[in-house]
């Protein structure tokens, strides 16, 4: 499953780092990508959408 969640609180390197790194604690096969500028995090993975929001909002981040 392919995921794409709009993150208005990414602002930055660590922002990404936090979250990639969250997610692949959870779902080491996860492919993760984080766009700063479009405030989108993408993920494919096995996860229900519901555990890939409960993991990003884990960060400290909101999912609009």
């Amino acid at each position: 499953m392919v995921l794409k969640l709009n993150v208005p609180t990414i602002s930055g390197p660590d922002s990404v780092e936090d979250i990639k790194r969250t997610i692949k604690t959870t779902e080491p096969d996860a492919k993760v990508e984080v766009d700063v500028e479009a405030k989108t995090v993408t993920v494919e993975s096995g996860a229900s959408e519901e555990t890939i929001k409960q993991l990003i909002s884990a960060t400290g981040h909101q999912i609009a």
